[in-house]
């Protein structure tokens, strides 16, 4: 198994569920973005995104699938929610929440307010897409009122998706980390103060 990453890039997530599964894997860990800076990485993945993982036949592209692919591949449910729980859907909805929702907008103000050159910045947009991706933590921040976790009381990688949003937006250029309810930053601290989370964020720093 091998994964294509770049560091504190959204390969973060299957990278980190790979540390906390401890399965075997191969890492190569590439400059960001590496379709523009290592052109023939486009012969790996035509996307030239990040991440990619390749398993035998199997190849992937999107983080949070990457994840739940490795908990049902590998049988490691202590990480997942099996069909027959009563909380499987919300573990669901949140993999899937976890970029469509919450990364999505981060990344439009990454880009437009840091990556692309100044006659391009889009200030407003930036503007606008904070102010759209605080918006929609609404849910989460209501469901963790009372929960150290997301699903079944325990840690999984819907933790592990959802928790590198939050993330993401406490970097620079997005510093929104000081917007989020108190027992938000509390869950993210617990988050990023696991072992495998920390092992996962020095591989190629």
């Amino acid at each position: 198994m091998k994964l294509y990453h770049c560091v504190d890039a959204r390969s973060l997530r299957p990278l980190w569920a790979l540390e906390e599964m401890g399965l075997p894997y191969e890492l190569e860990v590439l400059p960001f973005p590496p379709r523009v800076f290592k052109k023939d990485y486009l012969g790996v993945n035509p996307l030239g995104t990040i991440p990619y993982l390749v398993d035998g036949d199997t190849h992937m592209t999107e983080s949070s699938g990457m994840c739940h692919y490795l908990v049902e591949r590998y049988g490691k449910h202590a990480f997942g929610v099996r069909p027959e729980h009563p909380e499987y859907g919300s573990y669901v909805n949140w993999l899937f929440h976890s970029d469509a929702t919450l990364t999505f907008p981060q990344t439009v103000a990454l880009r437009y307010g840091l990556m692309e050159p100044p006659p391009r910045k889009l200030p407003q947009a930036v503007d606008d897409y904070k102010k759209w991706y605080l918006a929609r933590l609404r849910m989460l921040t209501a469901h963790l009122q009372d929960r150290e976790f997301l699903c079944d009381g325990r840690f999984t990688i819907a933790d592990i998706c959802i928790g590198y949003a939050l993330f993401l937006g406490t970097t620079p250029g997005l510093d929104m980390g000081a917007h989020y309810a108190p027992h938000v930053q509390d869950y993210l601290a617990r988050l990023l103060a696991r072992p495998a989370l920390i092992r996962a964020r020095a591989l190629g720093a």
